[in-house]
């Protein structure tokens, strides 16, 4: 069995549609969104996920590789969107994803994202990859604990010890620490690469230099005309981590993610995902400010 090229770790989600009193629900989460972008850049994803049986799947591309761990529910999430920005709530959670999980014959991916939305990734998940796996890691889930309605709040990254050791790089954004830059500092000193996306501002690539010191690059964003936000960090990361697989450039990456991201917002779901010409195309008419 041949090695995957994208494997995307993590809990797909029923996004229930709060306009739709029938309960109707889209396929969401990190590893759905990435799924779809990865397919779009010509790569071949690969979904490592837990979801119950009843999951409809048919929302992905037919060139995705699925596999379904078997659980009683799946992660299902309703989001709220306010002038004051997003509010989420969970109302079920599928079972959480361990080493054990990750069989052998997906230990040697080219790439892995490891997006994670409640908490369910174990931490040991990230020691499984051989050193030539890129390993991006976007900390959200982690970040996340729910109420008593299941609302949810953010938390510190307890995990960020076990985890940050064996990843090439973080994506994460103002929300997840609460617009707090404080709290990049212990991540940044960890990982070799940092990158926090700002909503319409576009990103920041912070990266640790052999003298211990940080070099941080602002990469500016590309004018969007905004439909739909949901997804649109998954969207980054996941362009962010290909393109950097590609070609070790984080700010030729960083680039290119901020602009498939932009492109993503302008439609619903992921019907906004642009191809890799559409993205590069983008890139050539509109040469990066030196």
């Amino acid at each position: 069995m041949a090695a995957p090229d994208v494997l995307l770790i993590g809990h797909v989600a029923r996004d229930l549609l709060s306009t739709d009193p029938t309960g109707g629900y889209r396929l969401g989460g990190t590893v759905s969104f990435a799924a779809v972008t990865a397919a779009a850049l010509g790569r071949r994803p690969t979904i490592l996920t837990c979801a119950a049986p009843d999951i409809d799947f048919a929302e992905l591309p037919a060139e995705v590789e699925l596999y379904v761990l078997p659980s009683e529910a799946t992660t299902t999430f309703t989001n709220v969107y306010t002038e004051e920005g997003r509010i989420q709530y969970c109302s079920t959670r599928a079972r959480p994803i361990t080493a054990a999980d990750i069989d052998a014959s997906l230990h040697h991916p080219r790439a892995a994202l490891l997006g994670p939305i409640a908490d369910e990734i174990s931490p040991d998940v990230a020691s499984v990859f051989d050193e030539e796996t890129l390993v991006v890691a976007t900390p959200q889930g982690w970040m996340r604990h729910f109420d008593e309605n299941g609302r949810v709040h953010g938390k510190p990254w307890e995990s960020a010890d076990e985890v940050l050791p064996h990843v090439d790089a973080v994506v994460l954004s103002l929300e997840d620490i609460n617009s707090d830059l404080q709290r990049l500092t212990a991540m940044v000193e960890r990982v070799p690469l940092l990158v926090l996306t700002e909503y319409r501002d576009g990103s920041t690539l912070y990266r640790r230099e052999g003298d211990g010191t940080t070099r941080v690059t602002r990469i500016p964003p590309r004018p969007a005309r905004e439909v739909d936000p949901t997804g649109a960090g998954d969207i980054f990361a996941t362009a962010f981590m290909i393109r950097f697989q590609e070609t070790r450039d984080p700010v030729e990456a960083a680039r290119f993610a901020n602009v498939t991201a932009s492109f993503g917002v302008e439609a619903v779901g992921v019907a906004g995902i642009p191809s890799r010409e559409q993205v590069l195309a983008y890139m050539q008419e509109h040469p990066a400010r030196t």
